[in-house]
């Protein structure tokens, strides 16, 4: 028999709420999470980046959250502010569809603190979505009050369980009661972080998406250039002859974006950038645009891309290989999603082909050579 969110005991006024979004059937790891979480235990639970996750932890919460209690109900704590607005515009969106009066705010580093601090005093809303630093900031300033918190996600958990975020989310978690939830959630889910979270949760329940951890529909191919140097250029040649409808391009380092995406414009390509340099409103503006059409080249670091849900993104472009196979996989995942087609493209030098057999041998995958010739991607031996 197929599930449903009503066999799932989820409130009928969210699933008609999920319905307004054309969401009908839950994906496996919701199906998987919910009656888990529902339970008040806390989970661990991976799976393929599009496949789902933030409503597997957001149904939950809302099925926890007393709406007619001012008060902080939940914290879901993310690595970019980015991801924190795209959370929270689903909360709007569910809250907004299901008419259930769920309250959320956005808090987030680089945004003046004093705006933030008028807005929880005002608003005090049931769930607060944001970074961890600022958070914790203002729970040690006594304007964020922990002690009421039920449930705490900590979103992207292998970004956020490194050097940079672990003694943060640690104070947060402790400034929590006892009795809290703790769900953590990511694409991959590395040994250590399994070890992190039994450190902080209570018998933690695994939840892995038996499910391909590479989508299916997406077309894996690479570029060979003679040398580091010529990578730009192929790039270059690479967009004009594909004429994506909407592209990211992924570079290892964050100085390197900037120079990337002039060069790009130099030669009149619509790019933008949203690299860790940039002010929130200029990446704001970036995504705002390459949502609706205005740009179709975005170049970013793996960082300032995580956890970015974009509609109809066509193409992933590797300008720089991830050494790491979850990474790569972090990164294609973002095209290819429900159902649709998506390629992804990886511009190499000679001695980086066999970080491209190691991403077949861990990830299961076939990535075909092709060149570029006469503005099209061709067979080598067609050439």
């Amino acid at each position: 028999m197929e599930n449903t969110f009503n066999n799932l005991k989820i409130n009928p006024a969210l699933v008609k709420g999920l319905e307004k979004q054309n969401i009908q059937i839950p994906t496996e790891i919701q199906d998987k999470v919910i009656p888990v979480a529902l339970e008040n235990k806390d989970l661990i639970g991976r799976s393929q980046t599009g496949s789902g996750k933030t409503l597997a932890y957001l149904l939950p919460i809302y099925e926890k959250v007393d709406a007619g209690k001012r008060e902080n109900q939940a914290i879901i704590l993310t690595p970019t502010a980015e991801l924190a607005v795209q959370v929270e515009n689903q909360i709007k969106l569910l809250s907004k569809n299901s008419e259930i009066p769920v309250s959320s705010s956005t808090i987030i580093g680089k945004v003046k603190i004093k705006r933030q601090i008028e807005t929880l005093k005002k608003e005090k809303p049931n769930i607060i979505v944001g970074t961890t630093g600022r958070i914790f900031e203002l729970i040690k300033a006594k304007k964020i009050k922990a002690h009421t918190v039920k449930t705490i996600v900590i979103d992207e958990a292998d970004r956020m369980v490194d050097k940079n975020n672990l003694n943060d989310v640690k104070n947060i978690i402790k400034t929590t009661q006892k009795d809290r939830q703790l769900m953590m959630f990511s694409a991959s889910i590395t040994e250590r972080t399994k070890e992190i979270g039994n450190d902080l949760m209570k018998e933690p329940v695994i939840i892995e998406a038996k499910q391909q951890r590479v989508s299916s529909t997406i077309n894996h191919l690479y570029i060979t250039c003679p040398q580091q140097r010529d990578k730009n250029e192929t790039l270059r040649k690479l967009i004009t002859a594909l004429q994506p409808e909407r592209a990211i391009v992924f570079l290892n380092k964050s100085e390197l974006i900037e120079a990337t995406t002039n060069k790009l414009q130099h030669h009149d390509i619509e790019a933008f950038n949203i690299s860790g340099s940039a002010t929130k409103e200029e990446r704001q503006l970036a995504l705002q645009h390459f949502r609706n059409g205005k740009i179709n080249i975005l170049v970013s670091s793996d960082l300032s891309a995580r956890g970015l849900d974009i509609e109809g993104l066509t193409h992933i472009i590797n300008l720089d290989l991830p050494q790491d196979p979850n990474v790569y996989l972090h990164r294609v995942g973002r095209t290819g999603r429900k159902g649709q087609e998506g390629t992804a493209i990886s511009i190499i030098a000679e001695h980086e082909r066999n970080w491209l057999q190691n991403y077949e041998q861990k990830l299961k995958i076939d990535i075909n050579e092709k060149v570029l010739y006469r503005a099209e991607l061709q067979d080598p031996e067609t050439k």
